[in-house]
């Protein structure tokens, strides 16, 4: 099975496509795809991009296979925590106070 992920807005819709993870470790995961998409619109990304950075962020994350304790646990949250992930968009300005 793939894990695809579907965004519309007005008439344009856009399929992002992903493999499924093999992975029981996935408490956590729809809060995390909403979280990084809003990280990524923060940074300055469009939403098409947000989308797409967030869902590669996800797979990485349950890619990592982290397993802590019993049941289903959560992914691994800081697999690349000084990687590509850090990066704000080229187009957004500073943010400094």
């Amino acid at each position: 099975n793939d894990a695809n992920d579907l965004l519309c807005r007005d008439e344009h819709c856009r399929w992002f496509y992903g493999k499924r993870i093999d992975n029981p470790n996935t408490h956590g995961t729809g809060c995390t795809l909403s979280s990084a998409i809003a990280a990524n619109l923060a940074k300055g990304f469009d939403m098409e991009e947000s989308v797409r950075r967030a869902k590669d962020y996800l797979s990485g994350a349950l890619g990592a296979m982290l397993d802590l304790g019993k049941g289903s646990g959560p992914m691994d949250h800081a697999f690349a925590i000084t990687g590509e992930y850090r990066k704000e968009s080229m187009d957004c300005g500073s943010m400094e106070a």
